[in-house]
This record gives C-alpha cells, structure tokens and sequence, in this order.
C-alpha cells in the first residue's frame, strides 16, 4: 500500500525466495533486465522480416548462437533444439517454400531434382532456404531472452519499468502460475485413476487408449482449477489487490548499468551486421 514508511524490514528483496536458482555469473543473459533482452533484439527482428538474401540471417544466427553459448544456462534438450532440431526445421522449410515458388519466376537456373513432369529448380531451392533463414534467424534472437527469462520477472519488470497497471500485472502473473499448478494436479489425477484402476478396457498402451483416458481427466482436472482459482481470488481479495493505485514490490527487478551496455552493444552489432549484409546498400 502507499503513504507508509518502508522499514528494513519490510523493504523490497532483491531476491525471490520462490523463483528459479540464480545462475552463475558467467551466464549474464540470465542477470539482465527482461525488459534489455526484448528491446535489443525486436528492430533486428522487423528488419530481417524485409531481407532476402542469405547472408543476412546466416550472420544473425551467429550472433544469437554465440550470445547464447556465451551467456545462458544451457540444458541437454535445448542443446538438442539448437544444433539439431533446428537445422532439421531449416532443411524442412527450406523444400517446403522451394516447392511453392512459382516455376516461372526461376525456370532460367538449373534444374536440381526431376519427378516426372515436375521439376524443382535452383533458384527455388535459394528462395526457400533465404526464407527458412529468416525465420531461423527470428527465432534465433528470441532464443535469447526466452531461453534465459521467467514469467513472473518479465511482469515485474513491465510493471516496475513500463509501469503497466500493477492490476493487469500481478493478474497475468495469477494466471501464468496456474500452468504449472495444472501439471501437477493432472499428475495427481493420473495417480489417483492408477490406484483405483480407472479407465477399463482403455486401460492399455494405445494412442486411443491414451485419448480416452484422457477424456476422464478433464471433469476432475476443471473442479480442481476451478478450487484454486477460488482460493487466488480470495487471497487477492484478502491482501486488498486493487484498493489502491500503486502497490509496494516485494522484489525488485531493477534496470542496471549492465543492462544499459547489453542494450547498446546489441543494436550497434545488428546496425553493423545490416550494414554489412544488406545486398541493396551495394547496389
């Protein structure tokens, strides 16, 4: 509430007693505003949505995959996703666009590949592949703060630096903790119909059996959300949320030096990048 004396006591923590472990120093995109990674890497993405040569993306991929092994905290499956689950994407999208292009427009290059009366050609290959790029590349720079930002810090950082009404806020904050809360009420759902034997002849290991159990999951599942989001509702209600225009912050996300410097040496090296890259300033 306003209008009263913070105490030591009382006062903001830097630290939340409920979020992920702290990172190590060297993971620094982990210690950087939430707010830093989004700005610095929202205009490079709107420009690489105009580019269409190959050069472009190719060094944007780069650059978010060295920021990324550089500085945030990399776990085996997201190891997997980036160096073969995207490159796969890539390959994917690459033939599915080059199948699209029109003939016409790259009936002049070489023919790559011959299926009775349908032939893909180079230039439909170089289309697709600067198009799959480009939405790597996009990726690739979201990566970077999705990969090393929590939920409940990037609403606390808009609403202490953006300064979004606390109400819209915390109420998406509400809301973005009951995902997690979902997962382990189906998980104790799951038990409980394992312990009883529910599911009769669907008991079994098929994709169908999956589906209809799945169906019996969603009574239970619905009363249980429905009980929590009783209980936030009135905790809410009970610690006044609403009754006042602003509100103390039990933890601070604070805007820093570093966060200035992070901000500034990422839109200069995308300023360089498409100086660099960008085909029509040569022409």
């Amino acid at each position: 509430m306003t209008g009263m004396p913070v105490s030591v006591a009382t006062a903001p923590t830097p630290v939340d007693p409920f979020a992920t472990p702290v990172a190590a120093p060297s993971h620094f995109l982990h210690h950087l505003n939430p707010l830093t990674k989004i700005a610095a890497v929202v205009p490079a993405m709107v420009l690489l949505a105009f580019t269409r040569d190959l050069d472009t993306p190719l060094a944007f991929i780069a650059l978010s995959y060295l920021l990324l092994l550089a500085g945030a905290r990399l776990s085996r499956g997201v190891v997997a996703l980036l160096f073969l689950a995207v490159p796969a994407g890539v390959a994917l999208l690459t033939f599915g666009f080059s199948i699209w292009i029109d003939d016409t427009l790259v009936s002049d290059t070489p023919a790559v590949l011959r299926i009775g009366d349908w032939v893909l050609y180079e230039g439909a290959l170089a289309i697709g592949l600067a198009t799959a790029l480009r939405l790597c590349a996009i990726l690739a720079l979201a990566l970077i703060g999705g990969l090393t930002t929590n939920g409940p810090d990037l609403v606390r950082a808009a609403v202490q630096q953006l300064h979004v009404p606390y109400r819209v806020g915390y109420t998406a904050l509400a809301a973005y903790r009951f995902v997690p809360r979902f997962g382990y009420e189906l998980s104790v759902i799951r038990a409980a119909h394992r312990v009883r034997g529910a599911g009769g002849r669907w008991g079994g290991r098929g994709p169908i059996a999956r589906l209809m159990r799945g169906w019996g999951y969603i009574v239970p599942l619905l009363a249980s959300g429905i009980r929590h989001a009783e209980r936030v509702a009135l905790s809410m209600d009970a610690r006044a949320f609403g009754a006042h225009p602003t509100r103390t912050e039990r933890h601070l996300v604070p805007w820093r030096a570093r966060d200035t410097v992070f901000l500034v040496a990422l839109l200069t090296a995308s300023a360089a990048l498409f100086t660099l890259t960008w085909p029509w300033l040569a022409a």
